[in-house]
């Protein structure tokens, strides 16, 4: 008896020959006109986009993509009748989402046409029954990856003569490989997540309602699907660290490790044997344990004895408010968030063995500093979904998903003012450490106003590397900030940068130069001025005594968020859209 064997590609390489068909044909045989979709009011619509040459050129890339996805189609083995039936609808939709984005106004707001045509198909699709043979034509990965490329065409085919076939094979690069990923933006080894949070103890999707977010744990390109309940989150980011160590020790050059612990960010999950440790230690509550805070930050000397105090959020209700079960939570909360502190803390002290072992301490620059500070809301009544919605064991375990909440991050923003996604002190504020034992003299508390900016030029001027002008052929953008090196190491009392810093998230705004410090919050927009050399839990607002310092520091920050693109948040915030990294207010 004798069989016959299909003979199928794989989707990738099929998008891959694709792409190098499309490049092949534009260089070589013809290169198609680019339809214009550029607008800015019905005249230009109408005159321009749906003019009859610009229709021509449209019907044009119609059968010129209509050839290419039915090539692709039988080279994966799908069905051709089935692409050409479909495809038609879908080219329409997507001429449809790049009219849409080729409004002047549109741009403004940086929305690309992909965004309207995932919105296009995600209306059509859940509120229409499609025909069993268009969504089967769609069923496959194939029909995404085919309409990214083709998508891409109409800047493809504008730019390919001027970029060269080597610029379009790096663009297709992107599009279809994993080339924003850490080990091919210039790191050697990379374990981690790709996005900004993750359970502890498995890689679930995090449960925020109805739309889940997923989460990608990658070694070295390959991604990961360690056994639920087999690891815990933070020793793997130790250990992984501890192994690279090693590794490169082999290789005897200079390194850089960027060891970015996700903990103590939600959701509250922890070992028990570390939760162990602080089992009562929260029993005073919040108000009490601030007092203590206090003290301490004064004697250690960081909180200098003229220094302003916060005052008492109104919003957190005083320690003897709660009830006894109520206390029993947020104590259990606070002892969880404790413990995966206290973890991560095992797991520098594992590196910093692993460098004393190498002999590499005396002569290694290591730097700690916190992202921001710490979140604010409550998760009772608000409609963030960041806990009640995975509830499978208590506070702590694999099976909670829960959060410090406004009540203890009062107390770990301990003396300063509000809360992360806030451009006041306790929203932006995060300490810095730096320990290099044959550079900087240990004990030292100075005073000065250093930026995440400054990091990269303090690195560079260490190693003795120049930043490039231009690499491969690509102008660098200049570095805004500025080495810390003088500080650091030769006792200057602060960075000499010549220029305020600034900020902006979500619509929070602020200045800083010398002294003054400018803030906003979104959407008032109202300006306050502090003077934070003597007023650092900003109590007391002073822009209505200094006009002119508001309106000198106003004008320059809107001229630097002119040159660096900042977009008015209030274009592109969605209805009850919750702002990124905080939960409402009371």
């Amino acid at each position: 008896m004798s069989t016959s064997t299909k003979f199928t590609i794989h989707e990738d390489w099929t998008v891959v020959i694709l792409g190098f068909l499309i490049i092949g044909i534009s260089l070589f045989i013809f290169l198609p006109e680019v339809p214009v979709f550029k607008w800015t009011n019905g005249n230009d619509l109408i005159f321009n986009v749906f003019e009859i040459k610009n229709l021509q050129h449209i019907g044009f890339q119609f059968i010129y993509f209509l050839l290419i996805g039915s090539i692709g189609t039988i080279l994966v083995g799908k069905s051709v009748k089935n692409f050409i039936l479909g495809f038609p609808i879908i080219y329409l939709l997507t001429i449809i989402a790049l009219i849409l984005a080729g409004n002047t106004e549109v741009k403004a707001l940086n929305l690309e046409a992909v965004i309207f045509s995932l919105v296009i198909g995600l209306l059509i699709g859940n509120f229409f029954k499609l025909p069993k043979w268009f969504r089967s034509a769609l069923s496959t990965e194939l029909f995404v990856k085919i309409g990214l490329v083709l998508l891409g065409t109409s800047v493809i085919f504008s730019d390919i003569l001027k970029a060269g076939s080597l610029g379009l094979i790096q663009a297709l690069v992107v599009v279809l490989s994993q080339a924003q990923w850490p080990n091919q933006r210039g790191f050697d080894k990379f374990y981690g997540i790709l996005k900004g949070a993750a359970n502890y103890f498995d890689t679930k999707p995090l449960p925020f309602g109805k739309t889940p977010y997923p989460v990608k744990m990658i070694r070295n390109n390959e991604e990961l699907h360690p056994k639920d309940d087999s690891y815990y989150f933070t020793d793997e980011i130790g250990n992984n660290a501890v192994t690279f160590l090693d590794e490169q020790n082999k290789e005897n050059k200079p390194f850089f490790l960027y060891l970015a612990f996700t903990a103590p960010h939600w959701p509250l999950q922890a070992k028990p044997v570390d939760i162990a440790k602080y089992r009562g230690k929260f029993d005073e509550g919040w108000d009490a344990l601030r007092e203590k805070r206090i003290k301490k930050l004064r004697e250690n000397g960081i909180l200098l004895p003229n220094q302003t105090i916060a005052p008492r959020d109104p919003e957190v209700p005083e320690w003897d408010k709660p009830t006894y079960d109520e206390k029993q939570f947020w104590k259990a909360k606070m002892e969880v968030y404790a413990a995966m502190v206290d973890n991560m803390d095992q797991n520098v002290g594992k590196v910093l063995d692993k460098l004393k072992a190498l002999k590499k301490d005396k002569n290694t620059l290591i730097i700690f500093i916190a992202d921001n500070g710490a979140q604010g809301g409550f998760n009772t009544y608000n409609p963030l979904r960041r806990g009640l919605v995975r509830n499978d064991g208590p506070v702590g375990s694999s099976g909670s998903f829960d959060y410090q909440e406004q009540n203890w991050a009062y107390l770990s923003n301990t003396p300063l003012q509000d809360y992360k996604n806030n451009m006041h002190e306790g929203g932006f504020s995060s300490p810095f450490i730096a320990w290099y034992p044959s550079k900087i003299k240990a004990g030292r508390i100075d005073k000065g106003t250093g930026h995440i900016i400054d990091l990269a030029p303090t690195f560079y001027e260490l190693a003795g590397i120049e930043y490039p002008k231009n690499l491969n052929g690509v102008n660098s953008n200049p570095l805004p900030g500025k080495s810390l090196l003088p500080v650091l190491f030769d006792n200057a009392s602060e960075v000499n940068r010549g220029a305020p810093l600034f900020w902006e998230r979500a619509g929070n705004r602020a200045v800083r130069e010398g002294k003054w410090k400018l803030v906003s919050i979104y959407p008032s927009y109202q300006w306050e001025l502090y003077d934070l050399e003597a007023d650092r839990g900003e109590t007391t607002n002073v822009a209505a005594q200094n006009p002119g310092i508001v309106n000198d520091l106003s004008a320059k920050y809107f001229d630097w968020a002119d040159k660096t693109g900042v977009v008015e948040y209030s274009k592109f915030k969605q209805k009850n859209e919750l702002i990124p990294g905080a939960a409402p207010k009371k």
